[in-house]
């Protein structure tokens, strides 16, 4: 009995380390299907990428992207593939070129445009706002006539 728990102890530590080669083969392929269906758009949900996705075309997909990274192809030739199959849309990102600058470039053209206008608007504001009049002193009769409408009312 006593025999047999050396060697249980090592059986204990040796069979986990055997199994962690499979696992890390496993992780790094996943790894890489992640890092790919991250960047590519889910065509029906629209607004998510392919791996937060829960579509079954998103799931077929993520198994395309899958079988291309074990057969040896790089993110770039997987991305390629579904560019040429859905165009410009299948990605998250937008190639930086053409028509797409605009992408890009308006929505700090529009936080530039509208601080400008802000800007001119409370400046006018500023410069359009008169001083302070003093206001104007009553003469005898206005002041008699209050002073008599004030002891009236007591």
């Amino acid at each position: 009995m006593f025999r047999l728990f050396p060697i249980l102890i090592v059986l204990c530590f040796v069979s986990p380390i055997a199994g962690m080669a499979k696992v890390v083969d496993e992780s790094e392929i996943d790894q890489q299907v992640r890092e790919v269906a991250k960047m590519l758009r889910c065509t029906v949900c629209q607004t998510e990428n392919i791996w937060e996705s829960n579509a079954p075309l998103a799931h077929q997909m993520r198994e395309a992207i899958r079988e291309r990274v074990m057969q040896g192809q790089s993110a770039e030739e997987i991305q390629a593939y579904f560019h040429s199959r859905y165009g410009n849309y299948i990605m998250m990102e937008p190639p930086k070129q053409g028509i797409n600058w605009l992408i890009w470039l308006a929505p700090f053209l529009l936080l530039f445009g509208g601080g400008a206008l802000l800007w001119r608007e409370v400046k006018g504001w500023v410069t359009k706002t008169p001083a302070p009049q003093p206001l104007p002193t009553l003469d005898q009769t206005s002041r008699r006539r209050i002073e008599r409408e004030l002891h009236e009312n007591q």
